[in-house]
């Protein structure tokens, strides 16, 4: 019931009243928030003003545009696997954090937007910067709906959580109309819904034991969704006792320790061609957290379709995917944790059938990743290579879209979970907002983004963040002074006629140095490692500039 005396005051019920503002804030402690990302607007004020104390327990991050916001609020749902959440205005707001709702929707990341909205009495008359966000939003979100009043917005904030994490995890948003966060209500919090993950039938998980047992070639291929610590772990040790190979999904890399000797590699962009080929090669695949999409199946060209010659048992979180792609021969709708634990209680496999296809895959992928003979003055593969031996084992790496991150992909070692946070979106301008979003949850770890010089420019506007924030991360730009992978699809399709990619960039160094931060530029790889110790030491946000030969187009080709 929506009445009319001060905040604070105490309802006829007896219960204090507070605005939807203070109502919010109070439904997103219930839930664990502890921080929200975003761009403030005047239709949210009584929000802004309701976490201006330090006691209302939710930190408000002020970011220089709405799209970096709410990648960081993205990145924050991958690093906690809780929803991470993200607070826009009106119009054009909403529609900068449209990339990375549309992210956490082909990621399956937990993420809640909140829009602020026009008053009640306006709607439905085209009113300054008003949109129908259930019509705009609705194809890229589970839930998305509108508050009508400050009495729903306990229950509709659990709703929201609740939605975000069953099933698939994935992007939810709410409009908040800008009355209804200055009305005042006597509604209670609402405690969190609980969300019951889905474990196998024991009769599922015999089924895939004995499919695994009769094989003479089997693969497990990993995506990232639904991992625990203690399940990744348990992973490990179940595949090495049994020695069975493992492959990782588009940027699900950190699975498994990549310095374990059953793992083979990733089926990312620009993955290696024999690695290709020996997936096709297997008799039986387990795939486990993975939706088979375009890219881990490299467009839908390793499998037969729609039904795989080879036993196909796939195991996601949500019945909507399994046979969305491919029909498996056995599909078990369960979490990648809970069902890794109950594989690992299983009796041993009998390996021997297989071990000598897994090694020669293990050895394949140790040869993939050897310095190459010839290589030019500034190598990304050996920076990479550094970095895979100079960082710790925690240390979390971040990355955008574009063929840099080829070298990333296949020269770094990951190896703990969480330590990848990258779009599978393919979304550029998303590695310094996730690195800030990662320093900010993990202020006790290494922090490293990698990123393009385009890739870079689109959202280098949150250095200035990094700056306000004292977040020690350190930033290496791979600058070819192109739109690198564009350039090469030219390269293929209309040989030496370039349009479009070539980019004029400032002075990196000085764009950095402007904000206080430690920035050097390097023409060469051996002048990295000492690079990386100075930016290290440095203790704020630091930029190294790598300036790499423009006709370099992947680790394997130039122009």
């Amino acid at each position: 019931m929506n009445v009319q005396p001060t905040a604070g005051a105490a309802s006829p019920t007896g219960a204090r009243l507070r605005n939807g503002g203070e109502l919010l804030i109070a439904a997103l402690r219930c839930h664990g928030v502890d921080r929200m990302f975003g761009v403030p607007g005047e239709s949210a004020l009584p929000v802004f003003d309701a976490v201006a104390d330090a006691e209302a327990g939710v930190r408000f991050i002020v970011c220089r545009h709405e799209a970096t916001a709410s990648h960081m609020a993205e990145a924050d749902g991958k690093l906690t696997g809780r929803p991470g959440v993200c607070i826009v205005s009106r119009g054009p707001g909403a529609m900068h954090a449209m990339v990375g709702v549309h992210t956490a929707w082909q990621d399956s990341t937990p993420m809640l937007l909140l829009i602020g909205q026009v008053p009640r009495a306006y709607r439905g008359r085209e009113a300054f910067q008003e949109i129908d966000y259930t019509a705009v939003l609705g194809s890229m979100t589970k839930w998305v709906a509108e508050v009508e009043s400050a009495d729903q917005i306990p229950t509709m904030v659990a709703r929201a959580f609740s939605v975000a994490l069953q099933g698939r995890p994935g992007p939810v948003a709410l409009a908040l109309p800008e009355d209804v966060l200055s009305d005042l209500s006597d509604a209670a919090d609402v405690a969190p819904i609980a969300v019951e993950r889905a474990a196998p039938a024991p009769a599922e998980l015999h089924a895939a034991h004995a499919l695994l047992q009769s094989a003479q070639r089997p693969l497990i291929i990993v995506g990232n969704l639904g991992w625990s610590r203690a399940a990744a772990d348990a992973f490990g040790r179940y595949v090495e006792s049994n020695d069975l190979p493992v492959v990782a999904g588009f940027r699900s890399q950190d699975v498994l320790s990549n310095d374990c000797d059953q793992y083979l590699g990733d089926l990312s962009l620009g993955c290696s061609r024999k690695l290709v080929e020996r997936v096709k090669q297997a008799d039986c695949l387990l795939v486990i957290g993975d939706r088979l999409g375009d890219v881990t199946t490299q467009h839908y060209s390793l499998f037969e379709l729609p039904v795989p010659q080879q036993t196909l048992i796939h195991v996601f979180p949500d019945a909507g995917e399994l046979g969305r792609v491919y029909t498996p021969t056995l599909a078990i709708e369960a979490d990648a944790s809970r069902f890794v634990a109950a594989l690992a209680e299983l009796p041993p496999l009998e390996p021997a059938a297989w071990a000598d296809w897994r090694a020669a895959g293990r050895a394949a992928y140790v040869a993939y990743q050897k310095a190459r003979p010839h290589a030019p003055l500034l190598d990304v593969a050996e920076v990479i290579t550094h970095l895979r031996e100079r960082l710790p084992s925690d240390a979390i790496v971040t990355n955008g879209a574009g063929n840099y991150t080829i070298w990333l992909h296949r020269y770094f070692r990951y190896r703990e979970l969480g330590t990848q946070i990258a779009p599978k979106s393919g979304s550029m301008g998303y590695g310094l907002p996730a690195a800030i979003a990662a320093k900010l949850r993990h202020p006790e770890r290494a922090v490293v983004c990698l990123a393009g010089d385009g890739c870079f420019m689109m959202a280098s506007q949150e250095f200035a963040t990094a700056i306000r924030e004292q977040l020690p991360i350190v930033v290496i730009i791979v600058n070819n002074a192109a739109y690198g992978s564009i350039r090469m699809h030219q390269e293929n399709q209309f040989p030496g006629r370039p349009s479009g990619t070539t980019l004029t960039n400032p002075d990196f160094v000085t764009l950095a140095q402007s904000h206080g931060a430690h920035a050097e530029a390097i023409d060469s790889h051996a002048a990295f490692p000492q690079a990386l110790q100075r930016a290290i030491a440095a203790d704020r946000p630091a930029v190294i500039e790598l300036r790499t030969d423009p006709r370099q187009l992947t680790p394997d080709r130039m122009i």
